[in-house]
């Protein structure tokens, strides 16, 4: 109920009390968690508050300290964009998403992204940015997205979804490009000429804040430290302080750089870590009631939830179906549970861009484009005008190429 709860108001509050939710949602979500505490402190199992608190954690400094360190790299574009740049432009994003994660390189080329297309930005194409970036990109490595590094950590070899996964990514990727590049051509072309090369006269390429491309190393790095409790925390947070501290005040102010959208996430995101437990516990407690699993009910079911849940615990759940099926020689070895494993890696992936808290990076694209004065979709809006005519058709496609049998 606190977790249904917590999606409506995210859902109906922004579109009819607006003004009422922006200036409370922090206690709502305080009053959900809060009751989340007392349900699981009544249960006996405090053990699972630390669980989710430590998960929380770790997600949310890894998300803070990418969002100040991105913040301090400033990408000056030129000349307008026109559908075919913009469509390597998101191509390329996909590419980098596998090498900085999906958060990683959201954070880096949101901002040279609503510049490029300042002139005549509109909501597709921070949605476009949110399915190809921040999602679907970002299946190829265990850096892309959070559900393949935990895959990597349960014994999935580094390279396994590389070799496996990249045609259903040619696919996944390609498909949304085309439906893009439809979209931008008739928005390019409605864009008064005089308009566009008064906004764009004047720009070149400059790259400031080049320092911080060490600090995102680091924090790249830090994501492979397990022997160390609390090193991996620690060492974003230094790379997130050293950014910030050492980065020009005129690189911040040409990014309008604050902490407010990572203030947002990091709120909501905190309801969501905490009233989606029993939810999860449900799933994990009721796996074996699923029976034999098949690739198309991997891909549907842990799709599905991975648009509402967080895709890293969802995908977990699901794991552990998969391996209580199968032994690990064989999840890696035997055709069927290698496609049960491929379908899962390519539903939380893919699926975690069908709302605005599928994925991390999702919600952070959105308040940025918000602080930046752009209409965005609410999260009823993101659904019915974008996911269902854009991503399903997408996900339909690569089902009935890859898992329909």
């Amino acid at each position: 109920m606190p977790f249904g709860s917590l999606l409506a108001l995210m859902a109906l509050a922004p579109l009819c009390f607006s003004g009422w939710w922006g200036k409370h949602y922090c206690k709502l979500v305080i009053a959900l968690t809060a009751i989340i505490l007392v349900y699981y402190f009544c249960l006996g199992a405090p053990e699972r508050l630390l669980e989710t608190a430590r998960n929380y954690g770790s997600f949310i400094i890894f998300i803070a300290s990418l969002f100040v360190v991105s913040g301090g790299i400033h990408i000056k574009v030129k000349g307008e964009a026109t559908p075919m740049v913009n469509v390597l432009f998101l191509l390329v994003g996909a590419i980098v998403a596998n090498l900085l994660g999906t958060t990683g390189a959201s954070m880096l080329l949101i901002r040279p992204w609503i510049r490029m297309n300042k002139y005549r930005i509109t909501g597709y194409h921070t949605v476009f940015f949110i399915f190809i970036v921040a999602n679907v990109g970002g299946c190829l490595t265990p850096l892309g997205d959070p559900p393949l590094f935990l895959g990597y950590l349960m014994g999935v070899p580094f390279w396994w979804v590389t070799i496996h996964c990249w045609p259903i990514w040619v696919v996944g990727v390609g498909t949304l490009l085309a439906m893009f590049y439809g979209l931008d051509v008739k928005n390019y072309h409605r864009a008064k000429k005089e308009v566009r090369e008064k906004q764009t006269a004047h720009e070149q390429w400059q790259f400031n804040g080049v320092r911080n491309i060490s600090f995102l190393a680091i924090i790249i790095g830090a994501v492979f430290i397990q022997s160390v409790p609390a090193l991996r925390e620690i060492l974003m947070l230094a790379a997130a302080a050293g950014s910030y501290y050492t980065t020009k005040r005129s690189v911040h102010e040409a990014n309008e750089f604050t902490f407010h959208p990572v203030k947002e996430v990091a709120v909501l995101f905190l309801g969501i870590f905490a009233t989606m437990m029993p939810a999860l516990d449900w799933l994990q407690s009721h796996a074996q009631q699923f029976g034999e699993p098949t690739p198309g009910l991997i891909y549907a079911t842990a799709g599905t939830l991975s648009s509402a849940l967080d895709n890293a615990p969802t995908y977990w759940a699901f794991f552990s179906l998969i391996t209580a099926h199968h032994s690990p020689g064989q999840l890696l070895s035997d055709p069927a549970s290698m496609q049960c494993l491929r379908a899962l890696s390519i539903a939380a992936v893919f699926f975690g861009a069908n709302t605005y808290i599928g994925n991390g990076p999702n919600f952070m694209i959105k308040a940025i484009a918000e602080q930046q004065k752009i209409r965005t979709p609410g999260f009823l809006g993101y659904i019915f005008k974008y996911t269902l005519p854009f991503m399903v058709p997408m996900l339909l496609v690569v089902w009935w190429i890859f898992f329909r049998r």
